[in-house]
């Protein structure tokens, strides 16, 4: 479960202990692929499907002496190591303390002005005018679940000198997957009639580099499987599927012809920082409005967006991006991310970052008929609730939405996320780096039984 907390404000969530949990268990024979069909420096390498973490042996598919293997796996702890708050608040500002004086207060402490030589531009005073608006609601719904996880223990609060040697982020880990999409643009054209739309992992069958990009690979197994990739090892969760693809190679999911009750999208909006930095590719508003979401949709969609605290993006999806897609707005959620101590990781009030995120939720409109159907089905969505946890240190890795959302849509719904960068069981997934996180050096093997 990652809900440790549900409030009328909104839910505490265990990032770490979600993904640990969604069964990243490897069964089945150790094999290995044959001769020539994978090689760390090979262009034309392939992926495969195999139940073990070794590395591919030379000569044809072997056993290794007979044994099923039976491997655990979990995300490494220290990703989710934040201990301390990334900026250090002002006494004013801090969320909690150790002596908890007037802390009721400090929902109603004025927003701190900066000094600056300039004046602020039209862009500032927009998300100045909107934290005003929702400062207080920050405040006081994280402050209550942060309450509520420090007496579960959940959160520790400690004056104690925190080992922060563990709380290092590596570099980059495994292959540049979104330049393979790039290259995968070289293949021969496939004809769609020709070519099956689904790729089931198992353990015989070898994929291909071209099938990844071709087509929705499925794992429909209980147990997690390992893919290799360019010489990199993947793991992929149980009741899982994505495709690796950019946006202009869409259509193996539409071929994949599923129909949607959820969709999940954290597009790579554009902004200054961004271009600056070229640490990883953007999408104009033009581009992200050429999405075939009515074409993934079923009746009475729900459709969750990640947006930054840019409020030209914010509007966009609300003025523009929904309504091109017939989807009506129906709430903004937050994010906020704390440390494990349950401080702000941003001081709330900071004009460099906030310490929160929005979420625009909506549905696809029909018919009257349908719509009130559907209705029925499910819960009304809230408006202006939080989702509060310790994020992952590394970037863009968002909070799992799987049990957030589930009293909002039916029980056997069909969920997607696009723009993906790792996987979740009972999900498709789809980006150019879906399979970003999977990578098997994020986690460590907690059992091996042989």
């Amino acid at each position: 479960m990652s809900v440790v907390q549900r409030l009328g404000a909104g839910w505490l969530l265990d990032h770490l202990s979600f993904i640990s949990r969604s069964g990243y268990e490897t069964h089945g024979s150790l094999v290995h692929p044959p001769r020539g069909a994978l090689h760390p420096c090979d262009p034309a390498a392939h992926a495969t499907a195999c139940a073990s973490g070794d590395d591919p042996a030379p000569g044809g598919a072997v056993e290794l002496e007979g044994r099923r293997g039976k491997t655990r796996y979990v995300f490494r702890e220290e990703f989710f190591d934040v201990f301390k708050p990334h900026i250090e608040a002002a006494a004013p500002e801090r969320l909690f303390s150790i002596n908890k004086h007037d802390y009721e207060d400090q929902a109603n402490v004025p927003l701190l002005k900066r000094k600056r030589k300039c004046v602020f531009n039209q862009g500032e005073l927009d998300a100045l005018e909107y934290h005003t608006k929702i400062r207080k609601l920050i405040w006081e719904g994280t402050l209550h679940l942060v309450q509520e996880g420090l007496k579960s223990g959940f959160l520790h609060c400690t004056t104690a000198k925190l080992d922060c040697s563990k709380n290092v982020v590596p570099g980059p880990i495994g292959c540049g997957l979104a330049e393979l999409c790039e290259r995968a643009k070289q293949f021969p054209a496939i004809n769609d009639s020709d070519h099956e739309a689904i790729r089931a992992i198992d353990d015989e069958t070898f994929i291909s580099e071209q099938d990844l990009h071709s087509c929705v690979i499925e794992n429909n197994s209980s147990c997690a499987k390992m893919i290799m990739l360019m010489g990199q090892k993947y793991l992929v969760p149980p009741r899982s599927s994505f495709l690796l693809s950019d946006i202009s190679c869409l259509q193996p999911l539409l071929n994949y012809k599923k129909k949607y009750d959820v969709i999940v999208m954290d597009p790579p909006w554009e902004n200054k920082s961004v271009k600056r930095s070229n640490r990883y590719g953007y999408l104009s508003s033009w581009q992200i409005k050429q999405i075939p979401v009515l074409a993934l949709a079923a009746p009475n969609c729900l459709v969750v967006t990640w947006v930054t605290n840019r409020q030209k993006h914010l509007r966009f999806v609300k003025e523009e991006l929904y309504p091109h897609w017939s989807v009506k707005t129906l709430a903004e959620w937050h994010w906020v991310k704390i440390t494990r101590s349950g401080e702000f990781v941003f001081p709330l009030d900071s004009s460099h970052k906030k310490p929160y995120e929005v979420l625009v939720l909506g549905r696809v409109q029909g018919s009257v008929e349908e719509a009130l159907r559907k209705s029925e089905e499910v819960l009304p969505i809230p408006d202006h609730k939080l989702i509060v946890s310790v994020p992952c240190s590394l970037h863009s890795h968002k909070p799992p939405l799987t049990e957030v959302l589930a009293e909002f849509v039916k029980p056997d719904a069909e969920r997607l996320e696009l723009f993906a960068r790792n996987l979740q069981p009972g999900w498709t997934s789809w980006g150019n780096e879906v399979l970003k996180f999977q990578h098997i050096d994020y986690f460590t093997v907690l059992q091996d039984e042989n």
